[in-house]
């Protein structure tokens, strides 16, 4: 499947750009720059995610998980094993 493509200009530092060319092929440098672009995008989208999502745990709608996560676990899985025996 071929992706659609359209030229964009950006302003880079110029060491950053002459070290993309001292390293990457020249027919391969949009590609590296795309994919770190993603990468990047996903990184800020994440924290963007987090910080909106932040304080929508509410400990008192959970007062299940109040003496931890590990015995909270364990007694799930006791009652799942009880009605396989």
């Amino acid at each position: 499947m071929k992706v659609l493509t359209k030229q964009a200009n950006f302003l880079l530092p110029k060491e950053l750009l002459e070290d993309l060319k001292k390293n990457v092929p020249r027919m391969e440098q949009s590609k590296v720059v795309a994919e770190a672009l993603k990468k990047e995008l996903k990184s800020i989208k994440l924290k963007k995610a987090m910080k909106e999502s932040f304080g929508a745990w509410k400990s008192e709608c959970h007062p299940e998980l109040a003496e931890g996560t590990d015995k909270y676990i364990r007694r799930i899985r006791k009652s799942s094993r009880a009605g396989k025996a």
